[in-house]
């Protein structure tokens, strides 16, 4: 299974002496987990920083294993504040939200747009205001999504009886 996209770093761990295990936030592939070999080197690590929006190569085996990651820098997004405490922090809690409440591999075409909107208002001085607002649109988003399936499962039980 072989793809190609662009994404969200969401969080990485170190694995084994030269490699990272990353999750990212794609556009059509939702949120996904994967090896970067190399992303401990100079020039990887420069650019896998929480945040920043990397061009993605995916391949694996097959669905059900973790696979392989090449990435590219497309924005550095993290860097730009590194000297302002409370913009990184957004950063990292929007990274860190999205990593705790998302499934793996679902589409979020809604998330992913209201996220790059986002990242281009902290630019600007009331960046605060999106980003409470960013953070009501994804709790209205995901219990929407819940609400659906609560909806829809509930009326099959009633079928059934």
């Amino acid at each position: 299974m072989n793809w190609e996209t662009e994404g969200f770093l969401l969080s990485k761990k170190k694995f084994r002496e030269n490699a990272n295990i990353i999750s990212v936030f794609t556009k059509t592939k939702g949120k996904v987990s994967g090896i970067v070999y190399g992303g401990n080197s100079r020039k990887i690590r420069n650019y896998l920083q929480i945040g920043n929006k990397i061009f993605l190569s995916y391949s694996s085996k097959n669905e059900n294993s973790i696979g392989y990651f090449k990435t590219e820098l497309i924005d550095p997004i993290s860097p730009k504040f590194f000297d302002n405490k409370e913009k990184t922090t957004a950063i990292m809690s929007t990274s860190n939200l999205l990593n705790q409440l998302l499934p793996e591999s679902q589409n979020h075409q809604t998330i992913y747009r209201n996220l790059e909107l986002l990242n281009d208002q902290y630019n600007y001085e009331y960046w605060i205001i999106h980003f409470i607002f960013w953070e009501l649109n994804l709790v209205m988003v995901l219990i929407w999504k819940n609400l659906k399936i609560i909806k829809t499962t509930y009326k099959l039980s009633n079928l059934m009886e």
